[in-house]
């Protein structure tokens, strides 16, 4: 008789590879909705509805539980950094030293409560953190790195580039 293998990796102590919580799957009307969503989340309900050819009534209830199970994390609006006078976006890379990687919680909530902070992607590879920045000037970009980067005692390493245009994709397929 074979042994089952999941057994045996768990009798050597190993934790399970994919370690997620199980969400069910999404079907293709669940899909319609979250295409057409990503499109324009201001749509009425009853135009969501009829474009996805479900009742308004059945469509409330599918986008609530869509936000439920955390598939739709949220409606925001996307304010053109350029607009409020934010004219230089970069991204940075960083790298934390290596006795912080226990305060990365801490990190990533003070890095991201910074006015000039748009987004925060925690990643693989040689850096830890690629943060999206939008500054009036060269000068308030060199701060940000100099002030609130480089001189924080968790941080090994920084590295800027500069965004020249910021292209959104169209509505991300389901």
């Amino acid at each position: 008789m074979k042994p089952d293998s999941s057994k045996s990796i768990r009798s050597r102590g190993r934790p399970p590879q994919d370690v997620r919580p199980v969400t069910p799957a999404l079907d293709d009307t669940d899909r319609a909705i979250l295409r057409a969503l990503a499109t324009d989340a201001r749509i009425p309900n009853n135009a969501l509805a009829e474009q996805v050819g479900i009742a308004p009534s059945t469509c409330l209830a599918r986008v609530r539980a869509l936000r439920e199970r955390g598939v739709i994390r949220g409606f925001h609006a996307d304010i053109d950094p350029r607009a409020v006078g934010h004219d230089l976006e970069a991204m940075i890379a960083v790298r934390l030293q290596a006795h912080a990687r226990s305060n990365m919680a801490q990190f990533v909530a003070r890095i991201s409560a910074l006015p000039e902070v748009l987004d925060v992607y925690f990643v693989a590879g040689a850096n830890d953190y690629l943060i999206h920045v939008a500054t009036s000037s060269t000068d308030e970009l060199r701060w940000f790195v100099a002030e609130q980067l480089s001189r924080h005692p968790d941080v090994a390493n920084t590295e800027t580039s500069l965004i020249f245009e910021h292209i959104r994709a169209a509505g991300r397929s389901a």
